[in-house]
């Protein structure tokens, strides 16, 4: 194909249509001497034009479609015609085969050294040109570029190097070099595909005659299903010498946690394994170290629940408590807190099981059971250690609770978690876990609860109306107000796995203690406490909570729903 060619240079080109000024390129061109990047690259860095405009206009100058490949579905096998490593290197995605010629999306179409290369790796089909998004295109290679293949690939080889054997235990014989050398790569293949589409935690469970390998993607599980079962025990032999676990054990449940470098991203593993039926169930919480921490802002707060947080966490002594089922982002946001109060002039210890993130200047102490480092131990220690702030990973039990309401009140600020379902309920909760009513309402001072909801995906977004079941609750929920709101969802398109969601948003509700409140709480007057709880202005229940979400289009109807489903809205 003949390479398309601009008539003039790029940056004179859009000077001579208006789209930039003069005064505007020159200064772009000595950012680009700088930096050394391209000079369309640095207009977009300078906001001085969006990448769309500058791609339409590159499009029209050299009469090329512009595409817009969100809404696309493209077919995993046409885009892998292309290798990811060429396809990411020359910013190029495959988008149709048309037989005798590819139909090429480009970012840049005027690159010629990449036209010629490209020429050469799909010869003898021709080149049809298209220009594409940067953004769209690198979110259709995460979705596109699956490890899904190669951990077929590497589980089918894994099995076929034991095959020779009719007697085999993979469990003892992979550790000769050809086998170690496999399960390495497949297991590489797994987390690196985990890590490229976001996941959270890795489910590997072998079954009667599969394995399967499911990932939470934006906390819901999706599945791989391979039918090489045998090769389960030689991963999960791997892991666990990994994890530095007693390989003999298969009995027993165990903990352990590894660290791995994986596209750049250091990632923290925690690992549980549990005996089940045909071998070894093992789940990995993936921690991205190198992601940094969030700020109370970044958490889905609104600003004025964030200064409220701020108020109530820059205290000089009593508790404040978050709370919600696992995986609710309450250590994020506990997290979030710390690196706020994380100054020279506090003394802040945190116990915790495990250390999650490390934290410059905080001392962060890892409870260990076996050897009695439990989190009451630690706690007493903690407390003769002079700090100002504390943290306690988790309220387990009635001497923990004890110990930390103590703390609260004679001067410290001690900030926890506790597994329930709402605010209110949290308070009550320490009551049944056998803390008296007096330490409870006088050290307690504030409750969060969260929960995490799926965002609309941008791309895909449309406008939803809900259907007359969807309606009835909401009106439950939120009053007549409903009939005039508008709801959207998300259609399903290649930056979100045609979902409809892509990444997760905290939802928060609040409660204060008020003098009333901590008079009832005294008293042990636990009726009294809800009704109060209720009857407080500043609180807004998590249910509603997330309907403001949904009434401003961040999450859908579906979401919300999901949600009062795990909570007591009466």
């Amino acid at each position: 194909m003949a390479a398309p060619k601009l008539k003039m240079r790029l940056g004179d080109l859009l000077v001579h249509e208006h789209i930039i000024t003069n005064e505007q390129l020159m200064q772009a061109l000595n950012s680009q001497k700088a930096t050394g990047r391209k000079l369309g690259d640095t207009l977009i860095e300078l906001s001085y034009l969006s990448e769309r405009q500058l791609l339409e206009f590159l499009a029209q100058q050299l009469d090329l479609p512009f595409l817009d490949i969100s809404q696309r579905r493209i077919a995993a096998e046409i885009a892998s015609l292309l290798p990811e490593v060429h396809a990411r290197r020359l910013r190029a995605l495959i988008i149709e085969d048309r037989g005798d010629s590819v139909l090429i999306g480009m970012s840049d179409p005027a690159d010629l050294n990449a036209i010629d290369q490209l020429e050469q790796m799909l010869a003898p089909k021709r080149l049809t040109l298209a220009v594409v998004m940067d953004t769209q295109m690198f979110d259709a290679f995460d979705g596109l570029y699956r490890r899904t293949a190669d951990i077929e690939s590497f589980a089918s080889q894994l099995e076929e190097e034991h095959e020779q054997s009719s007697d085999f235990d993979l469990s003892t014989s992979f550790i000769d070099e050809t086998g170690d050398a496999t399960v390495g790569k497949l297991l590489q293949s797994v987390f690196e595909d985990a890590v490229q589409m976001r996941a959270s935690d890795i489910h590997i469970e072998p079954d009667e005659n599969q394995l399967r390998i499911r990932q939470r993607i934006d906390g819901v599980l999706q599945e791989n299903i391979l039918k090489e079962n045998k090769i389960a025990s030689a991963m999960v032999l791997r892991l666990k010498l990994m994890a530095g676990l007693d390989i003999s054990e298969k009995r027993i449940p165990q903990d352990g946690r590894f660290n791995l470098k994986i596209a750049g991203h250091d990632i923290d593993v925690r690992m549980s394994t549990m005996p089940v039926q045909h071998g070894e169930s093992v789940v990995m919480r993936l921690l991205d170290q190198s992601a940094g921490l969030l700020s109370l802002d970044q958490t889905g707060m609104s600003d004025d629940l964030v200064k409220r947080v701020r108020h109530q966490i820059t205290r000089p002594h009593g508790m404040v408590l978050v709370t919600g089922p696992t995986g609710s982002g309450k250590t994020t946001t506990l997290y979030a807190a710390l690196s706020e109060l994380n100054e020279a002039s506090k003394k802040i210890i945190t116990v915790e099981d495990p250390v999650e993130y490390r934290l410059p200047r905080i001392n962060q102490v890892q409870v260990n059971p076996k050897i009695g480092l439990t989190f009451s131990t630690v706690l007493r220690t903690a407390l003769r250690q002079d700090p100002d702030i504390m943290m306690v990973g988790e309220m387990r039990d009635q001497e923990t609770v004890e110990i930390g309401l103590r703390g609260a009140l004679t001067g410290h600020l001690v900030l926890s978690t506790l597994h329930t379902n709402d605010a209110i309920t949290s308070a009550l909760r320490l009551l049944d876990m056998g803390a008296a009513g007096f330490l409870v309402g006088s050290s307690l001072r504030a409750i969060i609860a969260q929960r995490l909801v799926r965002r609309v995906c941008e791309h895909c977004v449309e406008e939803h109306k809900p259907d007359p079941q969807e309606l009835l609750w909401l009106t439950n929920l939120a009053g007549e107000q409903v009939n005039s709101t508008k709801f959207v969802q998300g259609k399903g398109c290649q930056s979100c796995q045609y979902t409809g969601y892509k990444g997760r948003i905290g939802v928060f509700e609040l409660l204060e203690m008020n003098e009333p409140m901590m008079a009832s709480l005294k008293r042990d007057d636990t009726q009294a406490f809800t009704e109060l709880s209720k009857a407080n202005p500043s609180f807004t229940p998590l249910a509603l909570s997330a309907f403001d979400y949904a009434t401003q289009g961040v999450t859908t109807v579906e979401e919300v729903l999901r949600l009062v489903e795990t909570i007591d809205v009466n």
